[in-house]
This record gives structure tokens, C-alpha cells and sequence, in this order.
């Protein structure tokens, strides 16, 4: 029986293994020397989980974009993380023109609700652009040519974006009734954070409900199943894939104005690292699972804010949290080694993969 074993065993399985075990020994060790060492109280814990909170629910509502296009045609929107740039960008402009005139802190709610709105609407406008204008004549393509095309767009939303407002750095303008902290059950939570925690669970879960509710919905899920049979159906698939495109652009834009909201600044190439990461978050969750990208989403974001210190610090790194992106994208390997299908994904049959 081992014999047999050994030679259903490549040296690649070994190898996988071998890494597996090295990895978890890493971990571990490195879990038991921070929390050995006890330099970080409680309340430095519960800063973390609530940070990675809100962090990760801005890759969650990011991510939903990519999954919901993978679900539908099986590609990787990779102009996904400039779709999220253009929003928080061109919404800029409002929350400028609104802090300048004073109408911001008189109306704080309304002039916040305006700036979101223009966030959802250029986000949407852009993706519903890209979709008609550089993926849809590549449909019956090889699937590496619109990725090719995604790639393409990235650079040509960036360098756009670059040529019409300038390299440079702008700063949103601050809202008094956002600034400070309120306590909860205890905890002290900084007000930008609660905004943006609050805001992006109603929206993962208005989001759910129409995929799951709604007619519009149903086509949507019978189109991922099978796009021949839902046409036969009766189901207008081109309708259905453009709201895809529409309903997780939409849900970007909304990321880049909570992403505003917490660190202030935009730049036209703020999408990269964000997209990548909610790309990661999607990956771990189950690319194209709706509720399996919200959940890596939120883990992505506690595993990053949490992660450098609970398994750095025990091992000696002098600066751990300097290693943050690299704890993300080391996440995204393990996961294709650990599960490739994701915490929630299911493997897919030939046809699908």
C-alpha cells in the first residue's frame, strides 16, 4: 500500500508538501513567539481587527467586480482596479468644489451622498464603456486575447486619468462630523472606519439580495451556468453580462469613495495595489462566488492588519508591518497551493475551467 502511494506521489506533490509543512511551522512558531512575548495589549488587537475590518470590506466590495465577471465569462477583469480609481477620482472634484464652498460641513450627509453617487455613476459609465467598446467584440476569442485587452485597458485608464489631471497627489477634503471616534460596546472605533464598515456590509448585502432575489438576478446566475442554454431560454445574455460589468463597477466606485474617506488621498495610480489585492480576496473566496469574495475580502483585511505582527514579531523582524503587501500576496500563493478553488469555490468541471 505505501509503495503504491509513493508512486501516485510526484516530486512536485512532495515538494508542495515539504513547503506546506515549512509554512505552518513559520506560522506557528512565529504565533507563539509574539504572543509569548506580550508586548501588545488587548487594545492593540482589537485596533487591528477593527482596521482589517474596514480595510478588508474595501477589498470585499472591490472584489465582488471580479467575481461576478469571472461567474459570468469566465475572464479576469484586470481593469477591474482602474474602474475602482476613476470613481474615487473623478468624485474628488465634488467633494472639492463642495468643501471649498462650505456646503460640506452644513450638509454633511447630503453632500456625502452626492459624492458617492458620482463615484458609482463614473465607475459604472467606464465599465459599461470598456465592456461594449474592448471586451465584447473579443467574446468568442482564445480567453488570453481580452486578457490581453484587460491588461490594455489598466495602462490606458491610468495614463488617461494621468494625462487629464496630472501625476500628483489629491487630497479629499476633510469632514468635520467624520472626524473623532465613537465608542461601541466598549470599543473605541474612529468614525471614518464605523462609515465605512457600515456602508460597505448594507451594500454587500443589497448586492446579494438582487443577485439571489431578483429576475434580474436569476439571469444573471442562469447565464454563469450556461450561457447557450440561457439564450435558448429566452434570456438576453448581452443585457445580463452588461450588468454584470455594471452592478460590480458600481460596487468599486463605492469602494473608492470609502477608500477616500479613510486615507484621503487619490492619484490616478491608486487602483493597482487595491485591485490586486481585492483580486486576491476574490481568489481566496472562490472566484466567482459572491459571498465567497466578501469573506476573503474581510479576511484579506484582518490577515494583512493583524498578520505582520502576530507572525512577524515572534521571529524577530525588526519592522513587520513594512512586510504587509508582501503577507497579502504571499496569501495568494497559498491559497492556489493550499485550495485552488477557495475557501467557498467548488472545482469546476472542464467546460467551466
Amino acid at each position: 500500500m505505501q509503495s503504491s502511494l509513493m508512486r501516485r506521489l510526484s516530486v512536485v506533490d512532495l515538494y508542495l508538501w515539504a513547503f506546506r509543512i515549512v509554512v505552518l511551522v513559520v506560522v506557528v512558531w512565529g504565533m507563539i513567539g509574539t504572543i509569548m512575548a506580550r508586548r501588545y495589549p488587548g487594545e492593540v488587537w482589537i485596533d487591528f481587527v477593527v482596521y482589517g475590518l474596514s480595510q478588508g470590506s474595501i477589498y470585499a466590495l472591490i472584489a465582488l467586480g471580479y467575481t461576478m465577471v469571472y461567474g459570468i465569462l469566465r475572464m479576469i477583469n484586470f481593469a477591474h482596479g482602474e474602474v475602482f480609481m476613476s470613481g474615487a477620482y473623478t468624485a474628488y472634484f465634488v467633494a472639492a468644489a463642495f468643501g471649498r464652498s462650505g456646503y460640506l460641513d452644513r450638509n454633511p450627509v447630503v453632500s456625502l451622498l452626492v459624492v458617492l453617487a458620482v463615484a458609482m455613476i463614473t465607475s459604472t459609465a467606464i465599465a459599461v464603456l470598456l465592456e461594449r467598446v474592448a471586451y465584447r467584440p473579443l467574446r468568442g476569442s482564445p480567453r488570453l486575447v481580452p486578457l490581453i485587452a484587460a491588461i490594455g485597458a489598466s495602462f490606458f485608464l491610468q495614463y488617461a486619468f494621468r494625462g487629464f489631471f496630472g501625476s500628483g497627489f489629491q487630497a479629499y477634503p476633510e469632514t468635520q462630523v467624520l472626524k473623532g471616534t465613537w465608542a461601541i460596546a466598549g470599543i473605541s472605533i474612529l468614525r471614518t472606519q464605523a462609515v465605512v464598515l457600515v456602508a460597505a456590509v448594507l451594500m454587500m448585502l443589497g448586492l446579494y439580495a438582487f443577485v439571489m432575489r431578483t429576475k434580474t438576478g436569476t439571469a444573471m446566475r442562469a447565464v454563469s451556468e450556461d450561457r447557450e442554454a440561457a439564450a435558448l431560454m429566452g434570456i438576453d445574455v448581452d443585457r445580463a453580462i452588461v450588468i454584470a460589468f455594471a452592478v460590480g463597477a458600481s460596487m468599486a466606485g463605492a469602494a473608492g469613495f470609502l477608500y477616500a474617506l479613510v486615507f484621503k488621498q487619490v492619484h490616478f495610480f491608486m487602483g493597482f495595489i487595491p485591485g490586486i489585492k481585492a483580486f486576491t480576496a476574490a481568489v481566496l473566496g472562490g472566484i466567482g462566488n459572491i459571498p465567497g469574495a466578501m469573506l476573503g475580502g474581510l479576511f484579506l483585511g484582518i490577515f494583512e492588519s493583524a498578520g505582520p505582527i502576530l507572525f512577524l514579531d515572534g521571529l524577530g523582524i525588526v519592522a513587520p508591518y513594512q512586510l504587509k503587501d508582501v503577507i497579502a500576496f504571499t496569501m495568494l500563493v497559498m491559497v492556489l497551493i493550499f485550495r485552488p478553488s477557495g475557501i467557498m469555490g467548488e472545482r469546476l468541471v472542464v467546460k467551466k475551467a
